[in-house]
């Protein structure tokens, strides 16, 4: 009842409008003509002075007729894009906006409800991947936290060959390294969305960056007995190091995680007119063309079945921090393979790049 009010008075006020801009008309247009008649330069008959009175009251009549009927009509659009605003605005993100003749082919109109439907579209897309998300994470913590446990429990009852003991602390370690990731990223990607600017922009060995993130991952790869194909060189960056050693750990992780094992992991750094193209690929399932553009989105999954580990938040860290350093990231993936390449510039802007 609240919302009808509040339309009615809109139409209300418009009408008003228009029956006012109508009166002063009618209003400037007859003193024009009464002091006209008074100070003689027209001349007419006293009865004259009746029909002005009765032309007057008509058009004022009609005049508020055709203001009511045209206000509801011109106002008809924006009470109907009220309605979806506020279905929108209370949670119901199926929400669409479509206009109907005579409004369906008034470009205005057809570029307002574009712009609605395609916001309303991102806004579903992205709840969608909110609930994804939370699923999906509460599942990856649930895991490592119930393994955790259990071999706590195995501990603590004894009775373990000093074998046994060892395979289940090195367990509860992994697991333990799995929900320290978890965390820092989601930290991290929160902490990156927030920053505008870069700073903390230092020279060093790009290079030995790379060979430093690799050694880091050892225990993952060394476990799928992965082989390196290595192009390096030698190369200097002036950027954030903390930044972009997120990148490449990111890149390179996903890389062994979906590389078959006994398979080979390429990374290359490629220098030309002071732009530095690094590319990192493995062998391993084809991404789908449809789902390329997706996969840099936060909380996205590419992987629907959850048969590996991830929570789809290592490729939005990538993408951020490389656009803060005025970057880009590609992804191609073809006949079992994938390269993600990262470009840079060796010497990035002062400030970096404003969000």
């Amino acid at each position: 009842m609240k919302r009808i009010k509040g339309r009615l008075t809109v139409t209300v006020l418009l009408s008003a409008l228009v029956f006012l801009v109508l009166f002063l008309a009618l209003l400037l247009g007859g003193s024009t003509v009464f002091l006209l008649v008074r100070i003689g330069v027209l001349s007419t008959p006293p009865k004259m002075y009746y029909a002005v009175f009765y032309m007057a009251g008509a058009s004022l009549l009609i005049g508020a007729v055709l203001a009511a009927v045209s206000g509801r009509f011109a106002l008809k659009p924006i009470r109907t894009l009220i309605a979806q605003m506020q279905r929108l605005a209370s949670g119901d993100l199926q929400a669409r906006l479509e206009f109907h003749e005579p409004y369906a082919h008034i470009p205005a109109y057809t570029e307002l409800s574009d712009g609605f439907n395609k916001m309303a579209q991102e806004l579903q897309n992205t709840e969608l991947l909110r609930s994804d998300f939370i699923n999906n994470f509460s599942h990856e913590f649930k895991t490592p936290i119930v393994s955790i446990a259990g071999f706590a429990k195995l501990l603590k009852r004894g009775n373990l060959t000093e074998q046994q003991r060892v395979e289940y602390l090195d367990i509860i370690e992994e697991e333990s390294m799995r929900l320290s990731e978890m965390a820092t990223n989601v930290l991290n990607l929160t902490k990156i969305e927030n920053q505008s600017i870069l700073t903390d922009r230092t020279e060093y060995n790009l290079s030995e960056q790379l060979r430093a993130s690799i050694l880091l991952l050892e225990r993952k790869w060394s476990k799928k007995r992965l082989q390196w194909q290595l192009e390096l060189g030698e190369h200097r960056i002036t950027a954030n190091e903390e930044l972009l050693k997120q990148v490449w750990i990111n890149l390179l992780d996903n890389a062994i995680k979906f590389s078959p094992e006994d398979g080979t992991i390429g990374v290359q750094i490629a220098e030309r007119g002071g732009v530095l193209s690094i590319s990192v690929r493995n062998a391993g399932t084809t991404i789908p063309r449809q789902e390329q553009e997706k996969i840099f989105r936060k909380f996205y999954q590419a992987d629907t079945s959850h048969s590996s580990e991830g929570n789809g938040i290592g490729l939005a860290i990538v993408k951020r921090v490389v656009e803060l350093h005025q970057g880009a990231v590609e992804v191609h993936s073809e006949n079992g393979g994938t390269t993600f390449t990262v470009t840079l510039s060796t010497c990035s802007e002062e400030g970096g790049k404003r969000a």
